[in-house]
């Protein structure tokens, strides 16, 4: 897989790309509700929940981020829950890591109606748009935006 995706990391980004970006995608921690031992080298981060700006219903959210764990366990061996949030709100969107290639991703977050995805190589976590825009913007390390359930009490279950 690592040769897959860095072949696509290692095209160049637009200089003005994180400029287009919302600045929460760059102040975006994760919680996850289990210790993960097995640790891929590379990965990305999809959600199937209403996209930035949109709400939807709780059921139409469900629904979709159901459909969208079917659909990645049939890709990928490697799944794993992992719920994106905001410090500075407690906006929280579960989502899913998964051992998928970069453009894999971007196609699934097209499907799944998304503005962007992540993607963590190594510590370095990037953020890319789902769209034409496509190519991975540098948000930082990755490790130090995990956190685990009992660390953090005050996000809903």
């Amino acid at each position: 897989m690592s040769d897959k995706l860095r072949s696509d990391r290692d095209r160049p980004a637009d200089a003005n790309r994180r400029d287009e970006m919302p600045a929460v995608y760059f102040e975006t921690h994760f919680l996850r509700e289990s210790v993960w031992k097995d640790w891929p080298r590379e990965f990305a981060i999809v959600t199937a929940w209403a996209t930035t700006g949109e709400a939807w219903t709780d059921e139409r959210n469900r629904s979709a981020d159901c459909a969208l764990e079917t659909e990645l366990r049939q890709l990928s061996n490697w799944v794993r829950r992992l719920t994106g949030y905001s410090p500075a709100t407690g906006h929280a969107e579960p989502g899913w890591a998964v051992e998928i290639e970069f453009e894999t991703a971007c196609d699934i977050g097209r499907k799944y109606h998304q503005d962007a995805v992540y993607l963590v190589s190594g510590d370095t976590l990037s953020v890319s748009f789902c769209d034409r825009r496509r190519g991975l913007t540098d948000v930082g390390a990755f490790r130090c935006r995990v956190h685990e359930r009992s660390e953090i009490d005050w996000l809903p279950r």
